[in-house]
């Protein structure tokens, strides 16, 4: 049965995207966004000073990115302790944040095996925050929850100890930080590729056409039949 979908050549898809005027100045800012976002001091100033984009404070970069590692390390005091020198509002406006990182703390404590002082710990300091909202109370249960497991592997909650749950809370900081220097929390481009996949799936069903399979080298690939 043949094709309904109507056959556009390379030639006429180049030129039709040729068509589309995109501004090298925007590039550039969509570039630095993401390298600012994700924290790329070195590969943001080198960017700057080739492309000649606006100047940026590299200052609050290395100091956000040193509270990410802090916690993305287990050292979750030395991160609360950064995060109240760059700004104290972002803990006290922000009760879930500040829980979380106490519930990494708690989880820290656990991983070491110092049980007696996860205990009182969380007795002290998270208990009281969980007679207040429920759902901090939960998740107080279900971290205190793993010394009940002397194989953590089986426990139904051991992904608690799992590192991608320091990588989650590291990640939420950092939204939080840059939520507070008035910057974007997520960078742009990745959104922008997802519409770019999106689009090019809403296309398929209408058109054969050049697209771009690869987004590592975005080269325009014929289609097959």
């Amino acid at each position: 049965m043949a094709s309904s979908k109507k056959l556009i050549s390379r030639e006429e898809w180049e030129k039709r995207l040729n068509n589309v005027k995109i501004r090298k100045e925007d590039m550039n800012k969509l570039v630095m966004n993401f390298l600012v976002t994700e924290g790329y001091v070195e590969a943001a100033e080198k960017f700057r000073m080739e492309s000649g984009t606006h100047h940026i404070d590299l200052a609050t970069i290395t100091d956000r990115m040193a509270v990410k590692k802090a916690v993305q390390c287990g050292n979750v005091e030395d991160a609360i302790e950064k995060i109240n020198d760059l700004n104290p509002e972002i803990l006290d406006t922000n009760p879930q944040l500040f829980f979380q990182l106490q519930q990494q703390r708690l989880i820290e404590l656990i991983r070491n095996g110092k049980v007696e002082e996860a205990l009182e710990f969380a007795q002290e300091e998270l208990a009281p925050r969980g007679e207040e909202n429920q759902s901090f109370l939960e998740e107080l249960e279900r971290t205190i929850s793993l010394l009940v497991f002397e194989d953590t592997s089986n426990c139904p909650v051991g992904e608690l100890l799992d590192i991608s749950q320091r990588l989650k809370t590291a990640t939420e900081v950092n939204a939080a930080v840059l939520t507070s220097q008035s910057h974007e929390k997520d960078p742009k481009l990745p959104s922008l590729l997802k519409m770019l996949i999106w689009a090019q799936n809403q296309l398929d069903k209408k058109a054969a056409y050049p697209c771009i399979n690869d987004l590592s080298n975005a080269r325009l690939e014929d289609p097959t039949f």
